[in-house]
């Protein structure tokens, strides 16, 4: 099933790909839904050797990319459905390939790989693949209930009116951040395992909290990287955060998984 209702419809390759030469052999890039636990995920590859830029905030992310984000995501969403047209897909990678050789004018020659973490990156997916077709994507997924009542909505706030429309102007905000939670993941999900194959790797949260030994490695052999798997692992502390919609009174629940029921199914977490 393809999501039009996120992303615009198949992006013309030659008219997006960076001029940039190095752009060939990378980059690796880890998307996800606001507050779904990126940051671990960023400390492993970097652990591993991976170069992920030189100006980072508290949470990893890398700031210019998410300067991209702010930029972009809003228009290239509105497009959903239909064709990107020209005058978006221009700006969009002059834009990219200027903040990219910017981003490789750091890189150290020790580095084993390089990409990026900015979690909004999955909102532009189709894009990035178009301009990079090396690209590999860890699409990071954790329990759309507990990301509903976290106190990160931003990506709610900044792009919820452009992902959902008019769909639940009026609902309660959890609803309407499942509602985002459902339909940029699986947009996403659909695009890796149909157009990426094995440059796309869907990891959850809750995996890597329970099984971080395995789930690490999963990580570091994707991106190519060489690190100490069981060191990673024993850093990995799980929250406390994990199952927090249990918590929540019954008719709220019912609302999130009348939402995103085939999403949560599709994930594991029904």
């Amino acid at each position: 099933m393809t999501h039009a209702s996120v992303y615009p419809l198949p992006i013309d390759e030659p008219q997006t790909a960076l001029s940039l030469g190095t752009a060939i052999t990378g980059p690796n890039v880890i998307g996800a839904t606001g507050g779904s636990g990126t940051r671990v995920v960023a400390r492993i590859v970097r652990d591993g050797g991976m170069f992920i830029g030189s100006n980072l905030n508290a949470y990893e992310d890398a700031l210019p990319f998410g300067e991209y984000s702010d930029r972009w995501i809003n228009e290239f969403v509105a497009a959903a459905g239909a064709p990107a047209p020209e005058d978006l897909l221009v700006p969009m990678r002059a834009d990219l390939d200027s903040l990219v050789r910017s981003h490789l004018a750091d890189l150290p020659s020790s580095a084993a790989a390089w990409g990026w973490k900015e979690p909004r990156s999955i909102y532009y997916l189709p894009f990035l693949d178009a301009a990079m077709p090396s690209l590999r994507f860890v699409h990071f997924v954790r329990d759309g209930r507990d990301m509903a009542f976290s106190e990160n909505q931003n990506q709610l706030v900044k792009h919820g009116d452009a992902v959902l429309g008019d769909d639940l102007r009026k609902a309660k905000k959890p609803v309407r951040s499942i509602a985002v939670w459902s339909r940029v993941n699986e947009a996403a999900a659909d695009y890796g395992e149909q157009r990426l194959g094995d440059r796309y790797l869907r990891v959850r949260f809750e995996d890597l909290c329970t099984n971080p030994l395995e789930t690490v490695r999963s990580i570091t052999e994707f991106f190519g990287l060489d690190s100490d798997t069981e060191e990673a692992a024993v850093a990995v502390r799980p929250p406390d955060t994990i199952g927090r919609w249990q918590l929540r009174r019954k008719g709220i629940v019912d609302d999130l998984h009348r939402t995103a029921e085939p999403a949560l199914a599709r994930f594991g977490y029904l």
